[in-house]
């Protein structure tokens, strides 16, 4: 039988063992109609190619400074994205959201801010609103969240999604969202992008999305989540971002589109996702959250596992790589990071979430880990959320 990646089914039995003790201790796959086995079900799956000769990502990991970061008393703090700038200072662009409001009202009440600092830990403190609200009639006009900043040749972009919506503005004295309105908002997420000469602005919005949802495919409810690299070899912009094919439900899934300039137009170079990890009876095996850098030889990209179901930790990270940003690999050992976190002070914690990881690459290598993250009596309910940070190793 011929699988999702042109392998027959005699070729399929001989990958690697210790993948395989990986998946099936999960349950990763079911080996009928299935993933590696089959490609009724799943169109276009990674590969399960091992990349020996790496040491595994999670073994970079240093103790994180517990002052370190990005954090408000008066505001929820989301999703760090930082660059060094021509000042020599790191700039960290963010989600943030006033507490009058609840956690949830991310959808509704995001803006994009930027804060700063000396040092790549921090702490950062802030600067300005860099996207702020603009009106009803923008595709982003009421909400930007989610930041990815690079620099492109002589230029800095910075991706993130927006929304709009035709209900009021959540405020202190009218907090709610119904169901509806929430998810209204939440339908409207799409990519946007932003250009500027410097870090500190001004900032060009581009007035239509970089990349639109398709009907009646894969990603025909929202894009959202963007993860965009530079192509040495070519100078194109890659552009990871997420979707799903109907809403709220799962499982989320992960395409690629390549532009020749910031601007656009950025085109599918897949018309599936680029990665698959449901089965027929649990769609909640996906990925979202990624970043992709280009490490000198190839793509990298950390992920979030959702479910725990792949790197065996709920929330955890996944380490994957690629040579041309479509065919991704899981790495041997493919968990990236945990959410139990050892602090400087040598304090250990088990953080109630550990979302939106993102590398500061400096002189071609990952040197920090940063991720939204917040303290709270159980899953998505928090007194209060930061931007953590932690150190990497270089010499591995």
């Amino acid at each position: 039988m011929r699988t999702a990646n042109g392998k027959n089914e005699r070729q399929d039995k001989l990958i690697d063992k210790s993948i395989m003790k990986t998946f099936n201790r999960r349950d990763f796959l079911e080996l009928s109609g299935q993933g590696f086995i089959g490609a009724s079900l799943l169109p276009f799956v990674f590969s399960c190619e091992r990349k020996t000769g790496a040491p595994p990502f999670i073994d970079r990991i240093l103790p994180a400074p517990k002052n370190g970061g990005f954090q408000d008393p008066d505001y929820w703090i989301w999703g760090a994205s930082v660059i060094k700038g021509e000042d020599g200072r790191y700039h960290m662009f963010a989600s943030r959201w006033t507490k009058q409001v609840g956690f949830g009202n991310w959808v509704t009440n995001s803006e994009v801010v930027r804060a700063t600092s000396d040092t790549p830990v921090g702490p950062y403190e802030y600067q300005e609103v860099v996207l702020p609200i603009r009106g009803k009639a923008y595709f982003d006009g009421m909400c930007t969240h989610n930041p990815r900043v690079i620099k492109y040749r002589d230029k800095y972009l910075l991706y993130y999604f927006g929304t709009t919506y035709d209900f009021p503005l959540p405020d202190a004295e009218n907090p709610e969202v119904s169901q509806e309105n929430w998810r209204k908002a939440w339908m409207n997420k799409r990519i946007g992008l932003a250009i500027s000469d410097a870090v500190t602005g001004p900032w060009k919005r581009l007035d239509h999305p970089v990349i639109e949802p398709r009907s009646e495919h894969w990603d025909a409810s929202i894009t959202s989540n963007p993860a965009p690299a530079v192509d040495p070899k070519t100078g194109k912009i890659l552009l990871m971002y997420k979707s799903s094919t109907e809403g709220l439900t799962p499982p989320l899934l992960l395409g690629v589109a390549m532009a020749d300039r910031p601007e656009g137009p950025y085109i599918r170079l897949s018309d599936e996702p680029i990665l698959r990890f449901e089965t027929t009876g649990n769609n909640r095996r996906d990925v979202e959250d990624p970043y992709i850098w280009w490490n000198g030889e190839h793509y990298e990209a950390i992920v979030k596992d959702r479910s725990g179901e792949i790197c065996g930790e709920e929330g955890g990270g996944v380490h994957m790589w690629s040579e041309d940003g479509v065919k991704w690999n899981l790495f041997e050992q493919i968990k990236a990071y945990s959410r139990d976190i050892l602090w400087d002070d040598g304090t250990r914690s088990h953080q109630n979430h550990f979302e939106r990881p993102f590398l500061l690459i400096e002189d071609g290598k990952p040197t920090h880990l940063f991720a939204a993250t917040g303290t709270g009596p159980k899953a998505w309910q928090f007194d209060r959320t930061w931007n953590m940070v932690i150190p990497l190793r270089t010499d591995i």
